[in-house]
């Protein structure tokens, strides 16, 4: 099968959820539920809850890796997805994490990009 590129979703959205926005306990759980139920393979993970609130987390997965910014205080959260194509077709997985995290945060898209890579 030849390679083709990954689909790399890029975001900013806002979030009246301003606890599940504080602290990154909620969202590891969540996200480790998505990793599993879309048989990605999660290679390692740094999470860093931030004096006062917000945290930032990065997923490092064979298949690329997921990333979360959020500042409760302005009620907003930075998110991407990168799912790279080798061996499978991963661009729906990327669009349905994409979706369910928008859900999960009860969000409100600010902007999106998405870019072929």
């Amino acid at each position: 099968m030849p390679y083709t590129p990954g689909l790399h979703i890029i975001s900013e959205f806002i979030s009246t959820q301003q606890s599940l926005l504080t602290s990154s306990d909620s969202f590891r759980i969540f996200l480790d539920g998505l990793i599993a139920s879309h048989s990605l393979c999660k290679v390692g993970e740094v999470y860093h809850d931030f004096d006062g609130g917000g945290f930032t987390a990065v997923v490092c997965l064979t298949e690329s890796h997921i990333s979360i910014h959020t500042w409760p205080e302005f009620e907003l959260a930075t998110f991407d997805v990168f799912l790279s194509n080798y061996q499978h077709v991963n661009d729906g997985k990327a669009r349905d994490i994409y979706q369910s995290v928008l859900e999960f945060y009860n969000g409100t898209e600010l902007q999106k990009n998405e870019i072929k890579r």
